[in-house]
């Protein structure tokens, strides 16, 4: 008999709902049915401003957002449900991150905070909704992230091999999964998309720079990727994660005001800059912390910046880069498909988080149920 979960997963960049149906009967999962859903405007502003400025948002304000973030989410799984002819009822729940609006781990205390009211999820689909996955691990003492590292060891690691998972969504997280017996790893390695796709819809007015064409045209500044480089996040050791409270337009506007350059940026040398820190940090962390991996399995949007692909190649030498697809699933769906895998797990009261990742002081059941 088959066994559906629906995942629901928005990312920093907040390009779009990805919401996947999927057969979790076996080990490895089995793909129905997936598809993004576009913001609507208003909502994806609403959200964005929040992020961008958290110190103006009022209690009225993130009230109704989160409503209409969980009624947004709601309606994918039920549009998704559609496409796929299965009916509400034969599936056996919705796992859905929510959209994160602030992720703060290493304040006192730790917390972090997801947009997407769970209870509308489950009232207007009729099916029981996991979520809130972030907030026991920190409770825990973990950083509520990574979370996905135990979906790739169960669905990507090989016995006879070092291999690793480099997701490379708004940010860029990498999962170390050792051939041996030795625990997994995982962390943000710092921005994937998000410092490029803020650039370039500022100056291009599209939401992210197809395949990389636009800083193909431009010409890297030295200065400005070795300022962008003494961030001290990335010097920290893992556990870490971070987000766009730290990585953000506004910090990229605060290092270009300390750059002094003799002539004004071309904004496509500022793009190909961007591009260069994103794949020099994954490649940084790649050498220092999985310096046995031989192979390197590569999901989210930025596996279709080719450029940034072909970058990080460079940077890496002799490691095969390849595509999750190459090991059954494609890599547009894998965070999505993650959270419908951690849904699975906490209805059966199995912890979904690991500790040598995240830095909790134990594993936990993650989320919180909310019955059909």
């Amino acid at each position: 008999m088959a066994e559906y979960y629906l995942g629901l997963m928005s990312g920093t960049s907040m390009d779009g709902i990805d919401a996947v149906l999927v057969d979790l009967q076996n080990a490895r999962p089995e793909l129905v049915c997936a598809q993004t859903f576009a913001w609507p405007d208003a909502i994806r502003q609403q959200l964005s401003q929040i992020v961008d400025q958290p110190e103006v948002v009022s209690l009225h304000s993130l009230g109704q957002l989160d409503a209409l973030t969980g009624e947004t989410f709601a309606y994918a799984a039920q549009s998704l449900a559609r496409e796929a002819g299965i009916a509400a009822e034969d599936i056996l729940a919705i796992g859905s991150h929510g959209q994160t609006l602030f992720h703060a781990p290493n304040s006192t205390p730790a917390f972090s905070h997801q947009c997407g009211d769970p209870n509308r999820i489950a009232e207007i689909t009729g099916i029981t909704t996991v979520a809130d996955f972030r907030r026991r691990d920190i409770a825990a003492g973990g950083q509520g992230a990574p979370l996905v590292p135990a979906f790739h060891q169960a669905v990507f690691s090989s016995p006879d091999q070092d291999r690793a998972v480099l997701n490379i969504g708004g940010m860029a997280n990498l999962t170390v999964l050792p051939g041996k017996a030795a625990p997994v790893l995982g962390f943000d390695t710092g921005p994937g998309n998000v410092l490029m796709d803020a650039w370039h819809r500022r100056h291009r007015h599209d939401p992210y720079d197809k395949g990389g064409a636009w800083a193909a045209q431009g010409e890297c500044l030295s200065a400005l990727l070795e300022t962008l480089l003494e961030h001290p996040f990335l010097q920290q050791v893992p556990p870490k994660s971070t987000g766009r409270e730290v990585f953000c337009a506004n910090w990229l506007d605060e290092q270009l005001g300390r750059l002094r350059l003799t002539s004004p940026a071309k904004a496509e040398d500022i793009q190909r800059s961007l591009l260069e820190f994103t794949a020099r940090t994954i490649a940084d962390a790649v050498r220092r912390h999985a310096a046995g991996t031989r192979q390197l399995l590569v999901c989210g949007g930025g596996a279709h910046n080719t450029l940034l692909m072909q970058r990080i190649a460079e940077f890496l030498g002799d490691i095969e880069i390849a595509s999750t697809e190459d090991f059954g699933l494609h890599p547009d769906w894998v965070e999505a498909v993650a959270f419908a895998w951690l849904a699975k797990a906490t209805l059966q009261g199995q912890p979904g988080n690991l500790p040598s990742v995240t830095g909790a002081s134990h594993p936990v059941v993650l989320g919180a149920v909310y019955f059909a």
